[in-house]
């Protein structure tokens, strides 16, 4: 519910700041006052678009701000605001700023947001009928969503939303699985393939490391050969210069001499120690030679099974040393691929079975639509005829579109159809509804839908082509819709503005230079004397002024319309008249009539 209004540098306003309560507040005055510029307003902040014509002659910017009582917000503002991570504690500061050069920024409790993001919140939050562009009732989305909570199936369309999400999900795995699938067959016989190679080649764990040292010893083999035997020779096979044979002779020489001197005996150990080693060393030195041999044969073995892969490393791009892991790579893609037939058959029963429960809840939310909407079309079709559109007839279409994809909100498409005049075949609503028709049809379906959760509902110029009696029963209807809600209407008729439960009146004043306009909230005795303007004309009469308290006190005494849901549409507003300067003047002001 909207609670306060706040206008800057707008238009031609100034400066307005209003308390607003539930129920159905009207705005009167003369022709070319500014009513519709109230409207206005309430549109940028829904996301309308803006432009520097909207900033008042000589000011630098205009500025709209609202705030909205969340205690009875939809079910599904909460649920959006939540989804955007703004923070919302019991009531939500809409605001909106156009500059001179026509740029807008956009904020929802104080955080900047997209005008997109805007135009969102204010779908839920407002509702605008009239002859504008935002008539939310020619929409087919705006059109399902009244059925639905006409026919109290929110749950229901709900459910069938799961269903759809689960759907979607196993309907994109799917394809993601049959994407790939396309080129399986090739896939697998190349996977097999390498995987059949890398067996073949049989590369056992340390063999690389093995045989690339092996080829290293056999490429050198001559020179290790010489080598190695000139040192065999130096250490032990030259009896007479052989390290070997110097290191004896020396000890033979020390164990003579140490029966001489005792301390000699201590060198004799470390003498001996040295022969064996090189005894040892000559011995190693054998062995190995004699591994030297030069076999032509194996040579060429070893250099084939490296050639054979590195070959095989340079086709899958790896160094030789991935070789093994590259071959346990490609198995497991073989496997998986391997078992995709399987899983595609699993994944293509599930989405079966998943089609199969959204279709039959999609089904059971059809039927239930298709009685809801029998039922709603004859309570607009009866409401329509005391609205000023005798013998017209308002149907609602349930179509179902069983071969279309599933969609989040059912099978169904929904069509609103009307037929103004007696003769003339229903046909959509926003070919054959003029603007005053469909402010009026409008009416009549959101009195009819009053029992679902209620948006502020704006209506600008619903009395446009009526008058008399069916204006007087226009208003009853707005009062009826005030009671569960709350309702801002600008409207002509005294008919239908003595209906309210709070009344503004909009005055332009001009001093020649400028021009302002003033919104003041009127008593019970300025209700009387604007009732009697609207009824008499330029020069108020005696008579006129009975006649609009005689229409106030049929409204007082007129027994009160059942509502769905009480609210506090007969609060008295704050004693506040805010006019285009921005002063605020307080009034005093006895309570509206009772009874209401």
């Amino acid at each position: 519910m909207l609670t306060h209004l706040q206008i800057r540098d707008f238009a031609i306003i100034d400066a307005v700041e209003l308390e607003l309560r539930g129920g159905l507040t009207v705005l009167t005055g003369e022709t070319g006052a500014g009513k519709s510029i109230l409207v206005d307003a309430l549109q940028l902040l829904a996301g309308g678009r803006a432009g520097a014509e909207v900033v008042r002659h000589g000011a630098e910017r205009a500025e709209v701000c609202a705030t909205f009582d969340l205690a009875q917000a939809p079910a599904a503002l909460k649920q959006w605001l939540e989804g955007q991570s703004i923070g919302a504690e019991g009531e939500l500061t809409v605001r909106r700023v156009v500059a001179g050069d026509g740029r807008s920024r956009a904020y929802l409790n104080g955080q900047s947001v997209p005008v997109q993001l805007l135009r969102e919140a204010g779908d839920i939050l407002i509702d605008i009928h009239g002859q504008h562009e935002f008539q939310s009732l020619t929409r087919s989305a705006a059109q399902r969503e009244l059925l639905d909570g006409y026919g109290s199936l929110t749950t229901l369309t709900g459910q069938v939303g799961i269903a759809h999400r689960v759907w979607l999900g196993l309907l994109n795995r799917t394809l993601e699985l049959e994407t790939q699938a396309r080129d399986r067959d090739a896939k697998l016989e190349l996977l097999r393939y390498q995987v059949q190679e890398l067996h073949a080649l049989g590369l056992a764990d340390g063999e690389l490391e093995s045989i690339t040292e092996e080829r290293a010893r056999r490429s050198h083999s001559g020179r290790l050969a010489q080598g190695t035997q000139a040192a065999l020779t130096q250490l032990y096979e030259d009896e007479t210069a052989s390290a070997h044979a110097g290191v004896s002779r020396a000890l033979q020489a020390l164990k003579g001499l140490a029966s001489l001197d005792a301390k000699l005996g201590a060198v004799l150990p470390l003498l001996e120690q040295a022969s064996i080693h090189i005894r040892e060393g000559a011995r190693e030195l054998e062995r190995y030679g004699e591994t030297l041999d030069v076999d032509a044969a194996r040579q060429d073995t070893v250099e084939r099974r490296l050639a054979a892969i590195e070959e095989l490393a340079r086709k899958h791009r790896v160094p030789p040393a991935q070789l093994a892991a590259r071959g346990q790579e490609l198995q497991g893609e073989l496997a998986a691929l391997e078992r995709a037939d399987v899983d595609l058959a699993v994944l293509r029963e599930e989405l079966t079975t998943a089609l199969e429960s959204y279709r039959t809840q999609a089904q059971a939310l059809s039927h239930k639509r298709t009685l809801a909407a029998r039922a709603l079309a004859k309570d607009i079709s009866a409401r329509m005829q005391t609205l000023g559109m005798s013998g017209g007839r308002f149907e609602a279409d349930v179509a179902q579109n069983g071969n279309a994809d599933p969609a989040q909100h059912g099978i169904d498409q929904i069509e609103f159809r009307v037929s103004a005049n007696p003769g003339q075949p229903p046909r959509a609503l926003s070919k054959v509804a003029s603007g005053g028709e469909l402010s009026r049809l409008s009416l009549a379906v959101q009195v009819s839908c009053a029992a679902r959760e209620m948006r502020c509902m704006v209506f600008d110029e619903v009395d446009a082509g009526i008058g008399g009696a069916v204006a007087e029963i226009v208003g009853r209807e707005l009062r009826t819709l005030g009671e569960v809600g709350q309702v801002l209407c600008v409207m002509h008729l005294p008919q239908v503005a003595s209906q309210a439960h709070h009344h503004l009146r909009v005055t332009k004043l001009t001093d020649g230079r400028t021009t302002r306009t003033t919104l003041t909230e009127l008593t019970a005795a300025d209700r009387v004397e604007e009732l009697a303007r609207m009824l008499g004309g330029i020069e108020v009469t005696a008579r006129a002024r009975e006649h609009a308290r005689d229409m106030l006190s049929s409204v007082a005494q007129a027994p009160q319309t059942p509502a769905v849901t009480s609210t506090s549409g007969a609060d008295v507003m704050p004693a506040r008249t805010a006019s285009a300067s921005g002063d605020t003047v307080k009034q005093r002001r006895p309570p509206l009539t009772k009874g209401r």
